[in-house]
């Protein structure tokens, strides 16, 4: 593993738990009306999640390759909620997530020497799980649109049209809408892979 591999693997790893701290921190008050307090709790969390890396993260990355693909969809699922929830619903951003998990997937590949049928297999399952949770997170999008009754008039004030937005209207931007961004999430998740082996085989051949 190079030191791009490195800094790359930690920061996708070493960056769940200090989100996850932060979050916890600042979910767990936020009923309290005072702001010091849930800052205070917030950064505790993200401390502790920076503390613990200090410990771990460097195992984990020597290992980050042969990781349980269980705990790979977790980080992978971790992230793709986290995205979602910051863009508020809006599912285009998700599909940037593609490019650091089939780049993973890639560099992965060039260092477990499988065979073709693995290889394939594995390429398979990777494409085939976050066009799974791409799909979720488009469902999850159309729920919430079809529930806010100003969706409609979100659209008009953002796209700045001059016809009324109807209900059919939004079911079919989120049909034609959805249907492109799981087509790309395909995409450029076979195309990251395809990259980020060739490249950690080309920084191999040259050490």
């Amino acid at each position: 593993m190079n030191k791009f591999e490195k800094i790359f693997c930690g920061l996708l790893i070493g960056s769940v738990l200090p989100i996850t701290g932060f979050l916890a921190g600042w979910w767990s008050l936020t009923q309290s009306t005072n702001n010091l307090i849930i800052g205070v709790a917030a950064f505790g969390g993200l401390g502790l999640g920076l503390l613990m890396d200090t410990f771990f993260l460097k195992k984990w990355v020597a290992n980050a390759y042969r990781m349980s693909p269980t705990i790979l969809m977790a980080i992978y699922l971790f992230y793709s909620i986290c995205v979602f929830g910051f863009f508020m619903g809006v599912p285009v951003f998700n599909v940037i997530l593609a490019l650091p998990a089939g780049l993973f997937i890639g560099a992965s590949l060039a260092h477990l020497n499988l065979n073709p049928i693995e290889e394939k297999k594995k390429v398979h399952q990777t494409l085939t799980f976050t066009l799974l949770v791409m799909g979720f997170i488009c469902a999850a999008s159309a729920f919430l649109a079809l529930r806010d009754p100003t969706t409609a008039a979100n659209l008009e004030g953002m796209l700045r049209l001059r016809f009324t937005v109807t209900q059919p209207m939004i079911v079919a931007l989120i049909l034609v809408g959805g249907s492109a961004l799981l087509l790309l999430q395909w995409g450029l998740g076979a195309w990251s892979i395809r990259w980020g082996k060739k490249i950690v085989a080309i920084s191999q051949i040259n050490q």
